[in-house]
């Protein structure tokens, strides 16, 4: 079997990760993230010379986590889109320079398969039919899938403007908390009342899209409320629960949906929202329910990371799949349809 070493530099995390035969040797991890506090966000420069970097550490690193030599790589997958394009071409850039110098086949993929293709680390591979609800920074979207390397991916719906995780950025900065404002209000919610404010869940009316999603609103409404006449009875930490349990809310319900409508009965849900742990308890509670089989994966393997692409690299080389071609390119806006790009 092949070991299939995976990069991944889409926005501010350099990832690498080694996968042998859906099986995760090892992988690490660098973040940026600190240098982008003071911004409240990320600035794709900042985030691309962070890469440069760290890009060969990280391989390093991460080489020896898998307690392997570079004699043993037989492939190399790197994320060629979508993301940042000064980001992108980074890793790009490494992932050609590492095959050519090591005679391997290079593998570009996208980033949300290798998102999907996480899942299959820790549970095994898909079901022959499943749903997928890809929450975070930069999507949110609901994918009907079949197999992630063969067959192209249904987008069921996309978000038409924020995504949940650039909302939760957005809200946490309305209310003072630091960036990143997922882990930050997740935190704060804890000592919330999620029910002290209803804020309205967007895109649920009778005439707006079944699947579709819409945070632009939502964050609307929170600054709407933090800027109007203040409640005394109402904290920070109430605002920032009822704002996640709108958030948890409508994702969780459109995935389900979208579950009823297209006659599956596995969900799986991934991207660095994922790891928000309303989402999870919420999500296990409704699929309980509705005897529909919830997959997530750990926190650490739903943000971005290298072990994601590696998985998703190494389901293509077990495949058959025919490397990409050797000018590959970063495609920094780009649908899922195929898993493998160039």
């Amino acid at each position: 079997m092949t070991v299939v070493m995976g990069i991944e530099t889409s926005c501010d995390e350099t990832g690498v990760g080694f996968v042998k035969d859906g099986v995760l040797l090892g992988d690490a991890l660098a973040s940026s993230i600190d240098e982008h506090v003071r911004f409240g966000g990320v600035v794709p420069e900042i985030a691309a010379r962070a890469h440069v970097q760290s890009i060969v550490p990280t391989m390093r690193q991460a080489l020896d986590a898998a307690r392997l030599d570079w004699s043993d790589v037989g492939a190399v997958a790197v994320t060629a889109g979508p993301g940042l394009a000064t980001a992108l071409h980074v890793g790009v850039a490494a992932g050609k320079a590492a095959a050519l110098a090591l005679g391997v086949p290079l593998y570009g993929v996208h980033h949300l398969a290798g998102h999907a293709a996480a899942d299959t680390l820790v549970h095994g591979p898909l079901p022959e039919r499943s749903i997928v609800l890809i929450v975070s920074g930069g999507h949110t979207s609901l994918l009907s899938v079949r197999d992630l390397v063969r067959t192209p991916i249904v987008h069921l719906s996309d978000t038409l403007d924020d995504a949940a995780g650039e909302a939760f950025d957005k809200v946490a900065r309305l209310l003072g908390l630091p960036y990143p404002g997922g882990p930050s209000i997740d935190a704060t919610s804890r000592d919330g009342d999620p029910r002290a404010i209803r804020f309205t869940r967007p895109l649920m009316g009778q005439r707006d899209p079944a699947l579709g999603f819409s945070f632009s609103g939502l964050k609307s409404a929170v600054a709407r409320y933090v800027a109007g006449p203040q409640d005394p009875g109402i904290t920070t930490a109430d605002i920032a629960a009822s704002f996640q349990e709108c958030v948890a809310d409508t994702v969780v319900t459109k995935a389900l949906r979208a579950c009823r409508q297209e006659g599956v009965d596995t969900l799986v849900i991934v991207g660095g929202v994922a790891a928000n742990s309303r989402v999870r308890s919420l999500a296990e509670e409704r699929c309980a329910a509705a005897g529909i089989e919830l997959r997530v994966p750990p926190m650490r393997l739903c943000t971005d990371n290298g072990a994601m692409i590696a998985a998703i690299g190494d389901l293509l080389v077990r495949d058959g799949a025919t490397p990409s071609v050797p000018d590959l390119g970063a495609r920094s806006s780009i649908p899922l349809e195929l898993a493998r790009l160039g």
